[in-house]
């Protein structure tokens, strides 16, 4: 089962020529969810992988650079004739919100199904579950984590024939937990082996719950708003540095680090430099990059860079955009 995320917007509050509002895109096989929809999110995805029919959105909180992208992404949705439920999910107030967008931007025909999450609920799924949580912001706001259900150990198939299993069959109904003529799942398989787990910050203060739930994740995408430099500033309006984001990271022993929601006052080799100094495995994404998750014995997660337009390095280039 392949899973990846996608980064539609990586930039702030504030878009530049080469960073766009916060939204990304997690693809679990053929499974599409969008979590944030940024202003421009829909001609985002439109320049790059396409407006997938989305199953689900995840709003992390109702500040307008995290939503406002969602009217007329329904609109275009509705436009070309969708008719599957589209489930959107976000902290409470979300469908006041929506009945207000709806209203300017005009109603749907197609449906939709609106859930207001509160910390500690579970949405199960087939395989996985996504799980809110509360984070520290200047309004009630949520990170998730996606987390997938341990997977069986491996099947020894020589201690199966040993056993005195057939290949075939029977194999694949003991691998699937059935006892075949007296022979266990257990006396062939390995210990369970765990699911992958990743974990998106929305906007956040350095927040224990979201350490907590970010213990040995694979992949952790961690807002940092601020350089340290800036310490005061981010904690005034509920937002963290890139050295907090990594301290985060390294004491909830993750895997990767990827940072996102940048300010356009830096360039982000300052805020690259000041995570990498605490936790070395962190990388900042541009829009359009991927990370691609695999099974911990495949290898671990790795970012792969969208291709360069003809204008070069969007990082070097923002260098010269950055607020002085």
């Amino acid at each position: 089962m392949d899973l990846s995320i996608f980064f539609a917007g990586t930039g702030g509050s504030i878009p530049t020529a080469r960073r766009g509002l916060p939204a990304v895109m997690i693809r679990r096989g053929g499974e599409r969810m969008l979590f944030d929809c940024g202003e421009g999110t829909q001609r985002q995805l439109v320049s790059s992988v396409g407006l997938a029919e989305l199953d689900d959105i995840f709003l992390t909180h109702y500040h307008a650079d995290h939503w406002l992208g969602l009217p007329g992404m329904l609109k275009t949705f509705d436009l070309r004739g969708r008719e599957k439920p589209l489930r959107i999910y976000g902290p409470p107030g979300l469908r006041e919100l929506l009945v207000l967008a709806l209203r300017t931007a005009g109603r749907v025909s197609f449906e939709l199904e609106l859930v207001e999450l509160s910390g500690g609920q579970v949405i199960e799924r087939d395989g996985y579950a996504i799980a809110p949580v509360q984070v520290a912001h200047r309004v009630q706001a949520f990170g998730y984590v996606l987390f997938e259900q341990q997977r069986p150990g491996v099947f020894d198939t020589d201690a199966a024939v040993r056993l005195g299993l057939k290949p075939g069959p029977e194999f694949g109904l003991v691998q699937r937990g059935e006892t075949v003529r007296g022979i266990r799942p257990e006396q062939v398989l390995g210990p369970p082996r765990a699911g992958r787990k990743l974990v998106i910050s929305g906007d956040t203060a350095p927040s224990e719950a979201l350490k907590v739930a970010a213990h040995q994740a694979d992949v952790l995408l961690h807002e940092a708003t601020f350089a340290e430099q800036e310490r005061q500033r981010a904690a005034q309006t509920g937002h963290s540095t890139a050295a907090q984001a990594a301290t985060l990271a390294r004491d909830a022993q993750v895997t990767l680090l990827a940072l996102t929601h940048f300010s356009t006052r830096y360039p982000v080799s300052v805020l690259r430099e000041e995570a990498q100094a605490i936790f070395p495995n962190t990388v900042l994404p541009r829009d359009f990059d991927v990370i691609e998750v695999p099974f911990a014995e495949r290898g671990e997660p790795e970012l792969s860079r969208a291709a360069l337009t003809a204008d070069g390095d969007p990082d070097v280039a923002e260098v010269a955009q950055a607020e002085v």
